[in-house]
This record gives structure tokens, sequence and C-alpha cells, in this order.
């Protein structure tokens, strides 16, 4: 049947107060969630809302609540078994290359090593300069096949399920990254993006026609979002070949900025050790914005080198083609020193035995 609902505005006030009159609620629907799923962890308005249908259902719902308060109004005013929309979220990682923006960065630390900018010399700010310029993470869409790896699957996101999480486990919590590079060229950052997940509830998953699984992402091979995605840059770049492994954790430390602090230490490995490190901290609330996009190339037309990354030889039938010009001479070339006469055109008296 078709519903018609009315949203009646029923109290209006931080979700946190103390001694709100607000029932135990039946469902909480929100939009808990910032940039890579955690930003603004502590920021909105809370408000309570009395649903009403024409049918004459009644159920209470609260909503509009930043991620740290969604899960307080959880604890404090959903009732047993009551539903949230939504219940969890996936934070992905990857890493991705991109000569222009890191250059684009480095451009800004350039300014800084000026030693006579309109007579005052500003090289000794250059330092904290580049530190602080590379702690900024960058905002914006960006073309998917600049990542170095496959994109992840849901198995290989961070999950945080919103209907158990604590607000001590958000607080702080660890990533563990494993990736297998597909090309050879240079990681320049680490890439992130999150989905959200809207699960029925054990009373709906009777029915998965009318309550389906829903999941909204973020990923830069979707459709655009308000979120867009994050891109991290290191400061110092991590040269890699096709086939090597990097590892690694990415630590999320909330801060009092309503944000979170987050640092990484990467490792590229060969043959099971650790051969190059590479580490930094970013400021998930300082962010800057970056909006520039390679000239739009078709899937049939795109090539990897277009991004500066090269795959294996094997991969484009290099190797193979080198192959079938080894097995065309299968024996080998061999020059007979002796029979070459002492002429100035020796080299083209050459004979081959």
């Amino acid at each position: 049947p078709h519903f018609h609902f009315r949203f009646r505005p029923y109290i209006a006030g931080k979700i946190e107060t103390p001694g709100l009159p607000i029932p135990q609620v039946d469902t909480i629907i929100s939009e808990p969630v910032g940039v890579l799923l955690v930003h603004e962890r502590m920021v909105g308005l809370a408000f309570s809302w009395r649903l009403l249908c024409e049918i004459g259902l009644i159920s209470d719902c609260l909503t509009r609540c930043q991620l740290e308060s969604y899960i307080f109004a959880r604890d404090r005013y959903l009732r047993p078994g009551g539903a949230m929309f939504p219940s969890g979220g996936t934070v992905y990682l990857a890493p991705f290359t991109d000569a222009g923006l890191w250059s684009e960065t480095m451009a800004k630390v350039r300014f800084w090593e000026q030693e006579c900018f309109y007579g005052v010399d500003l090289s000794p700010l250059a330092r904290e300069a580049r530190r602080e310029i590379f702690s900024m993470p960058v905002i914006g869409n960006f073309d998917p096949r600049c990542l170095m790896v496959p994109e992840p699957s849901s198995h290989h996101g961070y999950h945080i399920d919103f209907t158990t999480v604590t607000t001590d486990e958000l607080r702080s919590f660890d990533v563990p990254v494993s990736w297998t590079v597909n090309y050879t060229g240079i990681v320049h950052g680490i890439a992130g993006w999150f989905d959200v997940l809207f699960e029925p509830t054990p009373c709906m998953e009777a029915d998965p026609v009318l309550f389906p699984r829903i999941t909204l992402s973020t990923s830069p091979s979707q459709e655009r979002t308000h979120w867009q995605q994050v891109r991290l840059l290191l400061p110092e770049p991590l040269a890699v070949n096709a086939g090597q492994h990097v590892r690694g954790t990415v630590r999320f430390r909330a801060n009092d900025q309503r944000s979170y602090t987050i640092s990484a230490g990467i490792e590229l490995v060969c043959g099971g050790v650790a051969a190059e490190r590479r580490g930094h901290t970013w400021e998930l609330q300082d962010q800057t914005y970056n909006y520039a996009t390679v000239p739009f190339v078709t899937d049939e037309e795109y090539r990897p080198e277009h991004h500066c990354v090269y795959p294996p030889a094997d991969s484009s039938g290099g190797a193979q083609d080198v192959q079938q010009v080894s097995l065309s001479h299968p024996e080998p070339l061999i020059v007979d020193f002796m029979d070459v006469p002492e002429r100035e055109n020796a080299a083209s008296q050459i004979s081959y035995t």
C-alpha cells in the first residue's frame, strides 16, 4: 500500500542535554556521517519527531545527529530490538598515484623556501610549512584509475556497526592495511572513502523484497556525492614495482576539533623484509579541496601510462612478444672473429657460423 507520511516536530535540542522529555523510540533515523565517515563526530542538533501516517500508526523516531551523538541516542532512547538507519558504515583505504596533485601541493611549500620575499627571509618556516601543508587532507572526487590496487570490496574495508559500537571504540581505532600493487609507479598517498549500510532488523528480514539491504557508496567509481573522497598525501612518495606488497596501519584518534587526527605508517616489503618505510600525520578537520581531473577518457581509450603507472610486461603482451622473438632464433648467433678481414669495412664482411 502507498502511505502518506506527515512529520511533526516534537522536541528540538541537543540530544546530550540531560532531562529531555523524550520517550523510548522504535527507530532512529539520521545522517550521522561526515568526510571519511567519521569527520564532524559531535556536530549538529538532534530532534525528536513524531511520525504520523494516515492509517493511524504512530511511531517515535530521532533524527539529525552526528556519529557519537547517534550512538548516544541509541544507548539512551532506542527500545530493545529497535531499528537504526543507517545501521553501519565501512571505511576503505587504497594507495594512489597523482604526480600533478603532489607537485601542486609541493608548490605551496616552495613559497616558504624564499629567502627574500619583499626583503623577508621565509626559509626558516619552510620545514614547518611542509609538515603543515602535507597534513591537510585533500577533499574532492578523483579518477578511480589512479588507484595502485584493485578497488577494495566490502570484505576488505573497516566496518563500524552502529548498532553495537561504543563511543570509546569510535574515539580510537586502528585500520590495518595490506596491498599488493598492480603497477610499477609512485605511491603519492592514501585515498579513502566510505559506504553506509541500511540493513533490515530481524523482524524485517522475513520480507527481503519489501525491506532490502541497501548500500550507499561514496566510492570514486560510483556517482559523485556530497562527501566526495579523501586523499592523504605523503611528503615523501614511495616507489613500487608491480607485484610488490605494501602493509601498515592507519590510526584514527579523536581530537578536540570534533574530528580526527590520522597517522599512518606503511612499509614496502621485499622478500618478507621491510625495505622502505613511509609515514605521516594528517588533521582531518584541516581540509583543502581539489577538483582537478584528468581529461575524460573512455575505458576503451584509457591506458595506465596516462597516470604514469606501468603494468607488468606480460599483462600487456610485452613479455609474450619477447618470448616469441627469442623462439624464432633457437640457435645463438656466433661471430667467428678469425674470419674477419683486416679492412676498414671489416664490419660488412663478418661471417656467421
